[in-house]
């Protein structure tokens, strides 16, 4: 099937600073975000024939743009791309402050997991069926993923009195 050469440059105009800024909570710089997401779009053009319309072209982008991160990430900090199979840690830190200090707390300390969905749904905005495509897992497993790191926000947040019922 394949993708057009336009198809992926609309997405880059529209979604660039999307993937930058979710890309950053992963590489730990924007900077870094936006070399990830140039070599993403640049690699998605290259290989844009081999696309087979299994899923959104967002979400076949978002992967390798994911997969580079990791990439990146690991390479700055000399850690292993994944450990039994699983996605190594999203970078702790939030780039930009978010207005409520405990409930950013409160994220820093989602199981990585976690927080990687958290900040894919939340941070990048996408479906829960993108996510799945990315993370490869169940739309399922990201409602229930979103659910336990909502009530695990939630619950910090109560513990520190920050909310009241």
């Amino acid at each position: 099937m394949g993708l057009r050469r336009r198809e992926i440059a609309d997405l880059y105009d529209r979604r660039y600073v999307g993937f930058r800024n979710a890309l950053a909570t992963i590489t730990g710089s924007y900077e870094s975000a936006a070399d990830v997401v140039q070599e993403a779009f640049a690699e998605a053009l290259r290989h844009r024939r081999s696309f087979r319309g299994e899923g959104a072209p967002e979400s076949w982008i978002w992967t390798i743009a994911v997969r580079l991160a990791l990439r990146e990430r690991a390479r700055g900090k000399r850690e292993p791309l994944s450990v039994d199979g699983r996605l190594p840690e999203v970078a702790a830190t939030l780039l930009e402050p978010i207005h409520d200090p405990a409930v950013a707390d409160a994220l820093r300390a989602l199981p990585e997991r976690r927080r990687l969905i958290a900040f894919l749904h939340y941070f990048a905005d996408l479906s829960y069926d993108e996510i799945a495509e990315i993370c490869e897992v169940t739309p399922g497993t990201v409602a229930a993923t979103l659910a336990q790191a909502r009530d695990s926000v939630r619950a910090s947040l109560e513990a520190n009195n920050e909310v009241t019922t």
